[in-house]
């Protein structure tokens, strides 16, 4: 008989802690609708390197987006009129953005210039997407989320072509979040929070999607938010509301769980540091990075070819 073994159970060590002078105590709209017009000085996401090192994030309910470096120091790089959440890089210096409220956007990192890349679909708004991943092709997928869940399961998952075609892969998502790639990127897992899960995704050649089903099933308020894939196709979930990092084998099963302190709240998570070996994870709600040293490296992230 076969039986599966406990996970391996890690506590996450802080990385670094936003600033007292960059935190708002404030209401904000963002805020009113998501977290129950709790003041929320900030609430990271978007995890992403760049070359040299830096980490990078954003601020959904402030429209801002931070680069911390090696060592830990924040600095803003962009304050817009927006609710910025998933970040990839374009091409080196550009960041793409998933916005809320605006759509595509693209910013660019020396300037802190914010500008419009996708903002609507056959002049139809996107309900509000959330993120975004290039596969090797350059083809972009990316989350629409809006205020999907089981009351209504009409979230959606797009794939936009380098040449411009916009693709509507699925339209019956309740709470499509994070995506990322299998190894081979054959496969596309995508968060599905309200429904507390995580899809599989399956790409066939000629650009379809079929059979797509529930991969890995959670439990708790709050359910799948960010994902990574590591060179063993290993499926990191950032689950915020157990403050979890879920380390998934190619069965689903938890090998791993990477545990934030009490109340952290889990939301994403992205590979940086020396061989690409290190997670980080936001702690949105406390304004903080968390992380942990991995044993196999993040896949390398794909951008626009």
């Amino acid at each position: 008989m076969f039986l599966l073994q406990a996970p391996e159970v890690r506590d996450l060590d802080v990385f670094t802690t936003m600033p007292e002078h960059f935190r708002r105590r404030e209401r904000s709209d963002w805020a009113d609708a998501n977290r129950g017009g709790t003041i929320t000085d900030s609430f990271l996401e978007g995890p992403v390197f760049d070359d040299a090192g830096n980490l990078y994030v954003s601020d959904i309910p402030w429209g801002r987006a931070f680069r911390i470096n090696p060592q830990g120091d924040w600095a803003l790089v962009a304050e817009y009129d927006g609710e910025p959440n998933g970040l990839k890089f374009l091409k080196p210096g550009t960041l793409l953005i998933t916005d809320y409220k605006n759509g595509l956007m693209q910013l660019d990192v020396a300037t802190g210039a914010v500008t419009p890349y996708l903002q609507r679909r056959n002049s139809e708004r996107f309900k509000g997407v959330n993120d975004l991943i290039f596969d090797a092709e350059g083809n972009l997928y990316f989350t629409d989320q809006g205020q999907s869940g089981l009351h209504d399961p009409s979230g959606r998952l797009y794939r936009l072509r380098p040449n411009g075609q916009l693709d509507l892969l699925l339209h019956n998502v309740p709470s499509p979040n994070g995506v990322a790639l299998s190894p081979d990127g054959r496969v596309l897992y995508l968060a599905v929070t309200r429904g507390n899960c995580v899809w599989r995704v399956p790409l066939l050649p000629d650009g379809s999607v079929t059979k797509v089903s529930q991969f890995f099933t959670s439990y708790g308020p709050s359910g799948p938010d960010g994902l990574a894939v590591d060179a063993e196709g290993r499926l990191l979930v950032a689950n915020p509301g157990l403050g979890y990092v879920w380390v998934l084998n190619h069965r689903a099963e938890p090998v791993q769980v990477l545990r934030g302190a009490p109340g952290s709240s889990t939301t994403n998570l992205a590979y940086g540091g020396a061989g690409r070996t290190t997670v980080y994870v936001t702690d949105s709600t406390h304004g903080r990075i968390l992380r942990a040293d991995m044993t196999a490296p993040g896949l390398p992230l794909a951008r626009l070819r």
